[in-house]
């Protein structure tokens, strides 16, 4: 049914969902900085570009990063716009891409209405993304990277979204138009607790740790600093089932904004 050369895992996946699934999953790409080992998700636009999250690509440039397909094919970026108040980001591959989702403002959508959407959570490499499901069940209007006067509307949503997963496409489940960007999921936290972890990882003294990256570079850390990051990985693991996407309507606008066409 399918090309031979299509990794198992997305051919087993391709079989299992309908048409309006496998265009949808070859529209969602995992999104990977090799230099700075971050990993997000990104979807591509039927104009071709390619959207995922400013904070997924934040310190790096458009060269540094890849995007890999569920056919286990590579794309590669000439340049990005980013807007890092609303937590956005556009890439431009260097070839040209076929296929892409068609955006939908979010507006007639009712709250209870149940939600998708695909992704690569942590710890999951794909090829093919995962889905998760959930419900629009509120709305939030606090930028989680910039405070500033203007508003950003998000949707809340009753599903597991994972580190990973953002720059994921919100959907209503069974469409193939995107009414949302997923940008973060609920993991409560007290301020003085957020300010202990930050003291921590900011510490210059004490018993020192020497590890090898991911890259094979040699790393030093002192104990604070590890205490710090294992907290950090620990609460990114929490699973609270409520997250949040960007409002479609927020989207649209960044696109307009500069200039880019997202009608078919």
């Amino acid at each position: 049914m399918f090309e031979k050369s299509l990794p198992v895992t997305t051919k087993w996946l391709l079989d299992s969902v309908g048409e309006t699934g496998r265009s949808t999953i070859a529209s969602v790409y995992m999104l990977v900085c090799p230099q700075t080992q971050s990993k997000g998700t990104a979807f591509l636009l039927k104009n071709g570009m390619m959207i995922s999250n400013w904070h997924v690509v934040e310190g790096t440039s458009a060269t540094d990063l890849i995007g890999l397909s569920s056919n286990g094919s590579q794309s590669h970026f000439s340049n990005m716009i980013i807007d890092q108040h609303r937590d956005l980001v556009m890439l431009e591959p260097k070839e040209p891409l076929s296929g892409g989702l068609s955006i939908q403002k979010e507006d007639d959508i009712q709250v209870g209405t149940q939600v998708a959407t695909w992704g690569f959570p942590l710890g999951y490499d794909g090829p093919a993304p995962l889905l998760s499901i959930g419900y629009l069940s509120g709305f939030n209007d606090s930028p989680p990277y910039e405070k500033t006067a203007s508003v950003v509307k998000h949707l809340v949503v009753n599903g597991a979204f994972n580190p990973g997963n953002s720059g994921g496409p919100l959907m209503v489940t069974g469409g193939e138009k995107v009414i949302g960007v997923v940008v973060s999921k609920h993991a409560p936290i007290t301020s003085f607790v957020a300010s202990a972890i930050k003291a921590l990882s900011e510490a210059k003294s004490g018993v020192t740790f020497n590890y090898t990256d991911q890259s094979g570079n040699p790393q030093m850390m002192v104990e604070a600093q590890v205490v710090a990051e294992v907290l950090s990985h620990f609460r990114s693991l929490t699973q609270v089932m409520i997250g949040e996407a960007i409002a479609a309507s927020e989207l649209i606008d960044f696109l307009e904004t500069n200039g880019i066409s997202y009608q078919e």
